[in-house]
């Protein structure tokens, strides 16, 4: 999703945030070495994180509309961090775990939310062990 930021004044136009490729492709390596199920893609950051669209034609819904977007999943902080990472020339990635369906409506019980994201939590520190690791070599 291409942003304007709040601090419009020093930009001068939009700009869209994106994944470090480096991490992306270590996570990735990652997910391939735990056997995690995954999916690289777009996601929608928006702070209208449920969907509001009820009772709208479905030509204005904006659900559909990001959909035929390729946006796999939509969350609320993801945008922010890339963009403060670039400014800062660091690396950033966003690792989700998918607990409602905006479509559907299907969503996971609280408790299984808090016990059942493990394996994400594996796949992310495993990508940092990685990063770490490809950081002290190229530092020797």
């Amino acid at each position: 999703r291409s942003h304007r930021p709040s601090n419009s004044g020093q930009m001068p136009t939009t700009f869209a945030p994106i994944a470090s490729y480096e991490m992306l492709r270590r996570a990735v390596a990652s997910c391939e070495q735990v056997g995690a199920t995954y999916h690289v893609g777009n996601v929608l950051s928006t702070d209208n994180f449920y969907n509001d669209d009820e009772g709208m034609p479905e030509v204005l819904q904006t659900v559909p509309a990001w959909i035929k977007m390729g946006v796999m999943a939509c969350e609320m902080e993801a945008a922010g961090l890339y963009m403060t990472a670039a400014r800062w020339k660091k690396n950033a990635l966003c690792i989700c775990t998918i607990s409602d369906h905006m479509l559907t409506g299907e969503t996971l019980p609280a408790e299984e939310r808090q016990t059942s994201f493990t394996q994400m939590m594996e796949v992310a520190l495993e990508t940092a062990v990685k990063l770490k690791s490809n950081l002290k070599n190229s530092e020797a």
